[in-house]
């Protein structure tokens, strides 16, 4: 619902909706110039340089010039399935990174028709009305027409750190602005910068490329994320198997040549060698599963806005929270009031009886909490304040709706305090401040004996897990206001607690942490005796708490030395979370860290994982993070690891069950040419096994379900390879299992008591070859010894795709057109047994093998 913008007139009140999206057909959307999606035509060339289907139009090629048009055609269609099943892939993977995209497209307030409007920033046009607030990301080029206290962030354009102030200026012609961005009280403000502070209106001059960032900046579509460590250790292993098949491939044509004279069966035999050993579904499951496993953390109200971080996801090790709205469900209440005198407080706890009044003593407590809050307020907090006012001051002196807010001091570090000066009916400005109680009380000047009570009502407060906040008001004459809210005289108005109950799933949340291994450290800028109630409700450890005051007295070492103990962390400005998040990663932590504020952004960028917070966060706090919460919900982040760790523990499955596949396979290519026995396997028959190879890896190992105890495990090394060399011993050992087993059928076919044809023993061997590939889905599906219990887990892929290549090979053998093109002859009832039984034997040895590995991992 558009929310009707308080003192819209004629001449402030936007484009209509009609304008607007005429001038959106005529200018285009406000985007800049993004990298176009690949035609299809541009996919099929990508797809045609890689090896593998190099290899296999090759091949195709030699079939046809040795003049086997039935086996050319035949590997024709199989590179023809090859292509339409990477297509698929390739397709599901750019859509779930596109529909990525535009859940986590930025949004600008606009003023239309008078009422002020959330729409996405691809919408805005030429001449709209940009409301900007702290947080935001200014949607387009535009001149100022209203700041307060506005200042901006720039460094994108300028490179400058420091944000630069904005003035007002609605008399500068639009073609005014020669200099361009930098420099101080200037009346523009720019594309992709961030407001850091204030508030204002900007009537948009340039959308998209035509702004200042689209001009300078049509490269940046051009530019690509940078390889992760994963991507980076997988390509170095598959260009070293590249090396190692092009080194045995040259080998094999060459002896096959010399040996035989027939130089073309020889390629077509070398060609085979080379597409067996080259590991090509690498690269496609380091694609497939961040992308799918991405779209997938959105159903559990995770935007993942770079892919990339849910390599490190899994492993994280401490998380960072904050309490209010992420521990806490964000929905703030008035639940106690102290006011009077120091000498005799007056204490007012809620609920209130029905229909009971608030006495008048309360009244300014209440009616300056709203004058230090913002007039339509997005905050939770002052949102409680103005119900409060609404529901027990509607009809007395003490609402002010008619009241300007002629200026503002926000909270900063040094001044944890928010204080505003509004224009009443007299010549005075009332000046309304709230605030932490410290603050609050310094603003006052307390002398020591009343601030030592009224300290005490703040503890009593905070012990019931309240969050408590002080107010005081006072008095200036004259439209001048200081630097600093310390140079007014303010009258101590009395405390405020309100409540925030926590969110009912946290505390299993956090013990699903603690068996994890992952360490909760709570941040907040709350007292710190309300830090540890809300800490201890939620589940956290007893542990140390460190305050703001005390970080800033200790250096870099003690810092660290002092957080291995600290589970709560009070009084936190945003600022110092940096140092928070540096002192944990040089301690050697995988740190997860949240936040919403501008202030917060350092921290999110410097976490290994920072996590945004969607409902409230500002857009600074999004740009600057890797994941985003729908909910703001702690219990998400927990998902999203469990997410990361599932993704992982499926990526190490299907890397495994890739190199022992190819094991067998380029034994059973490489062993009969050095044994001077005919070719068992040709380019042909290893299409074939890529329409289930592929399949396999990408589809069924991605669908497999997290594993029972996947959080009751540690954390893992990011420092140690994904494929390490005792994956890929564990894995060698399967694909030797299986290349065994093939080698007894090819023994018990050419040398048993009934010999059988050449083409038979290829059948068979290709049979059992098969079974036993669906043999190694089997066993890679489960964990380490965990075999039969694997079987009771649904993964309707990984037995789909099994019973198609169990069909596939019953078609091989008989269907005589497609016996005949690959190269084989019937086998009989018995004979089939006996590749099914190879496929079983398979199939127990690497069951027994990786419980024992098991069993050896735990000795």
């Amino acid at each position: 619902m558009p929310e009707t913008h308080a003192n819209a007139t004629p001449e402030v009140a936007g484009l209509s909706q009609a304008e607007a999206a005429r001038r959106l057909a005529a200018d285009g959307p406000n985007v800049l110039e993004q990298a176009r999606r690949r035609t299809l035509a541009q996919r099929l060339w990508d797809l045609l340089k890689q090896p593998m289907f190099a290899l296999l139009v090759a091949a195709a090629l030699l079939y046809t010039l040795l003049g086997d048009l039935t086996e050319g055609l035949t590997l024709a269609v199989f590179v023809l399935a090859v292509i339409g099943l990477t297509f698929y892939q390739e397709g599901r993977t750019e859509n779930a990174i596109e529909a990525l995209r535009e859940l986590t497209e930025t949004h600008a307030r606009v003023l239309r028709d008078g009422a002020a409007r959330d729409i996405p920033a691809r919408e805005v046009v030429t001449g709209d009305l940009l409301l900007l607030a702290e947080g935001d990301r200014v949607a387009a080029d535009g001149r100022v027409l209203a700041a307060h206290d506005l200042q901006v962030d720039e460094s994108l354009l300028t490179g400058e750190s420091l944000p630069v102030n904005k003035r007002a200026d609605a008399s500068t012609p639009e073609t005014d602005d020669a200099d361009g961005p930098g420099g101080d009280y200037r009346p523009w403000a720019y594309a992709g910068t961030f407001v850091v502070r204030g508030h204002g209106t900007l009537r948009v001059t340039a959308t998209g490329s035509r702004s200042q960032v689209g001009r300078i900046g049509r490269s940046l579509a051009q530019l690509g994320e940078q390889r992760t460590p994963l991507q980076a250790q997988t390509a170095r292993l598959v260009k070293a198997l590249a090396g190692l098949a092009l080194i045995l491939c040259a080998l094999m044509i060459t002896v096959l040549g010399v040996r035989s004279g027939q130089w073309l069966p020889a390629v077509l035999s070398g060609i085979a060698l080379a597409m067996a050993i080259l590991p090509e579904e690498y690269p496609v499951v380091l694609t497939v599963f961040p992308a799918l496993g991405a779209r997938r953390l959105t159903r559990d109200g995770v935007l993942t806005r770079r892919i990339n971080a849910l390599e490190t996801l899994g492993a994280t090790g401490v998380l960072c929270t904050d309490k209010t709205g992420t521990l806490t469900e964000n929905r703030m209440q008035v639940t106690a009031l102290v006011t009077g005198p120091a000498q005799a407080p007056q204490v007012l706890h809620w609920p209130l009886a029905d229909g009971a009044p608030l006495p008048d003593a309360f009244h300014g407590l209440i009616e300056h909490a709203i004058l230090a809050s913002a007039p339509q307020p997005f905050d939770p907090m002052e949102a409680a304040f103005h119900r409060t006012g609404h529901d027990y001051l509607r009809d007395t002196e003490h609402l002010h709706g008619d009241w300007r807010l002629a200026h503002s001091y926000a909270l900063t570090p040094d001044l944890k305090a928010v204080t505003q000066a509004w224009k009443g009916e007299d010549a005075q400005h009332v000046i309304s401040s709230k605030g932490a109680p410290e603050a609050v009380m310094d603003l006052c000047h307390l002398p020591e004996p009343e601030r030592a009570v009224w300290l005490r009502e703040v503890e009593a407060l905070a012990a019931r897990g309240l969050r408590v906040l002080g107010v005081a008001h006072g008095r200036h004459a004259g439209d001048g206001f200081p630097q600093s809210p310390h140079a007014f005289e303010f009258v101590w108005d009395g405390l405020i607690g309100l409540s925030d109950p926590l969110r009912a799933g946290v505390p299993a949340a956090v013990a699903e942490c603690r068996s994890a291994g992952i360490r909760v450290i709570l941040i907040t800028g709350d007292y710190p005796l309300t830090a540890r109630v809300i800490a201890a409700q939620a589940g956290l450890p007893e542990g140390g708490v460190l305050t703001g005051a005390e970080l800033d007295a200790l250096d870099d070492d003690a810092l660290r030395e002092r957080l291995r103990t600290v589970n709560v962390c009070a009084r936190i400005a945003p600022e110092q979370k940096l140092r928070i998040v540096r002192a944990l990663q040089a301690a050697g932590e995988v740190v997860a860290m949240t936040g919403d504020g501008v202030n917060d952004a350092p921290a999110l960028r410097a976490a290994h994982v920072g996590v945004a917070m969607g409902a409230r966060g500002t857009d600074v706090a999004r740009e600057a993070a890797a994941l985003v919460l729908t909910d703001d919900d702690f219990s998400s982040i927990v998902r999203g690891i469990r997410t990361g760790r599932r993704i992982f523990a499926n990526l190490r499955k299907a890397m495994a069950y890739i190199f022992a596949i190819h094991i067998p396979i380029a034994g059973v290519a490489l062993l009969p040419m050095l044994l001077g026995l005919p070719p068992l396997l040709l380019p042909l028959h290893i299409a074939l096994l890529e329409l289930i190879i592929d399949p396999s890896c990408a589809v069924a190992f991605e669908r497999e379900p997290a594993e029972a105890g996947v959080m009751a495990q540690p954390p893992r090394d990011t420092r140690a390879p994904l494929f390490g060399a005792a994956d890929m011993l564990s894995a060698a050992l399967q694909g030797l299992c299986v290349l065994a087993g093939l080698a007894g059928v090819y023994a018990w076919a050419r040398f048993g008591q009934a010999p059988l044809s050449e083409a038979q023993t290829r059948a068979l061997v290709f049979v059992a070859l098969v079974v036993s590939n669906a043999a190694l889905i089997l066993a890679n599906r489960a964990p380490a010894g965990g075999f039969l219990g694997s079987l009771r887990v649904p993964n309707r892929a990984a037995y789909a795709i099994i019973l198609f290549a169990l069909a596939l090979a019953a078609l091989t053998v008989h269907w005589p057109w497609l016996r005949a093109a690959m190269d084989f002859a019937p086998l009989s009832v018995a004979q089939q047994a006996v590749a099914v039984a190879a496929g079983m034997a398979v199939l127990a040895a690497v069951v027994l093998l990786r419980w024992l590995g098991k069993a050896l991992r735990a000795a």
